[in-house]
């Protein structure tokens, strides 16, 4: 906000001397910078001090975090909140009006997101909230309206391309089945190089386009980073992947892996576009870019965890054993951050959320389809999840093992995600009927 509101927008990814970017520099897309400008105009408002040049580095009082927790919330207002209800009368509007507000709620409470955004001021609710609006658009067929939507997601937060496969693979799928397929597929390109090029413009114009690239791809950070639950930090308790390659080649490995991971689900939506399909292979691209990608966050595992909550009504059990796996994938993050107390408050009250006594009879079919597998890991991964949090909280590890308990929670969650990921494959490429599937006769007609 500092930067952004006392520099030209040429310096704002530039290394500078009113801009240290080894301090604090923007390494997101645009709409990042021009949402921190917005809000750093609020801040000076209010209290110029959090947001002067230099000397706001290191300021914090009770009045400035509390203006930067409103600045989330009204994001959380403006976007997300009407995101999410948007996809709920869109996708859910055939459900009991019981079944699909608690849906609405569990959507808009999960821990997870509220502890990233709320604890971190990550804003990640306005990318998601973009992306939510673009799943509602698709759902209501104004596929050129999602395109726009999604490609503003994209230049907030980078993180969104992990559903970048899911909205091509649909899109693309759906298009070809059209009476023009060229045209409509011209046409959706002409709304993504349209909008892409009206975010871009400022930098484009002050040919600063390369730099912001650059600040976009931290390739210098390595594959990860502290204990994120990945194929690549799991595997490294056997394999020490950062000795044996450099960073170039293990970037190329990683986008290999990424690559075949997600390719079932991109070729199942263009063979077979439909709705809930379409959410399946949002929550499986997400999923093989937390599992597989390069320099992968703890907060990643937001993007696999909302199309998780979509699909709640639809698989009870994908979600339930994916917010397990995202509380406990974030819970060292979290603990050295200081929220231990929120972690547990808002995850034991999820947990009641997901078992409402007075909902039990009405929402009973809906738990009934758990698939058993999957019940019984999530019954195994909240006891032992559990017990390692505890035994972080109250013991200390061996001097030799200093990250014990940080490597046995990454390799715990690791291996439940693959098996929801197995899981959720097989229910993409068994989803063919019903609500979802779309009408290839009628695709044509439009």
């Amino acid at each position: 906000m500092e930067i952004t509101l006392h520099t030209p927008v040429q310096e704002w990814y530039v290394n500078t001397t009113n801009n240290d970017l080894s301090y604090w520099g923007l390494d997101y897309p645009p709409l990042t910078a021009y949402q921190s400008f917005f809000h750093g105009l609020v801040l000076d408002r209010f209290e110029p001090e959090s947001v002067a040049l230099h000397t706001s580095r290191g300021y914090e009082t009770p009045s400035s975090k509390r203006l930067m927790r409103w600045t989330v919330l009204t994001s959380d207002a403006i976007i997300f909140f009407p995101a999410v209800f948007a996809f709920s009368m869109a996708f859910h509007h055939q459900r009991r009006f019981d079944e699909s507000a608690w849906a609405f709620a569990v959507i808009l409470l999960q821990p997870a997101l509220i502890l990233i955004d709320h604890g971190h001021f990550q804003y990640n609710c306005i990318s998601l909230g973009l992306t939510l609006g673009a799943v509602a658009s698709i759902c209501l067929h104004r596929d050129y309206l999602a395109s726009v939507l999604f490609c503003l997601a994209l230049n907030h937060k980078q993180m969104s391309a992990y559903y970048a496969p899911a909205f091509f693979a649909y899109l693309f799928g759906k298009s070809i089945r059209k009476k023009n397929p060229i045209f409509e597929v011209m046409k959706l390109g002409v709304a993504v190089i349209g909008t892409f090029l009206l975010c871009w413009w400022p930098f484009l114009h002050s040919r600063t386009a390369e730099a912001v690239l650059l600040r976009l791809a931290p390739l210098q950070r390595g594959i990860f980073e502290d204990y994120v639950a990945n194929f690549w930090c799991a595997s490294s308790l056997v394999v020490k992947w950062k000795q044996i390659f450099p960073n170039t080649v293990l970037a190329y490995l990683a986008l290999f892996a990424t690559l075949v991971s997600f390719l079932p689900s991109v070729v199942q939506q263009i063979r077979s576009p439909s709705h809930r399909g379409f959410l399946l292979s949002l929550f499986n691209s997400s999923l093989s870019f937390y599992l597989f990608s390069y320099q992968v966050h703890e907060k990643s595992i937001l993007l696999p965890l909302i199309p998780a909550s979509l699909l709640i009504l639809e698989d009870f059990s994908l979600y339930r054993g994916m917010i397990l796996c995202a509380m406990f994938s974030m819970f060292p993050l979290l603990r050295r951050d200081g929220l231990v107390v929120p972690y547990i408050a808002t995850f034991a009250l999820h947990l009641l959320l997901l078992n409402v006594p007075f909902l039990e009879k009405s929402l009973s079919h809906v738990k009934e389809r758990q698939h058993p597998s999957l019940k019984y890991m999530s019954d195994g991964l909240l006891f032992t999840g559990c017990l390692i949090d505890l035994l972080y909280l109250l013991i200390e590890p061996p001097p030799r093992y200093p990250f014990l308990f940080e490597a046995l929670n990454s390799l715990l969650v690791f291996i439940c995600l693959v098996l929801i990921g197995l899981h959720s494959h097989i229910q993409q490429w068994s989803a063919t009927s019903t609500h979802e599937q779309i009408d290839a006769d009628k695709v044509k007609m439009n």
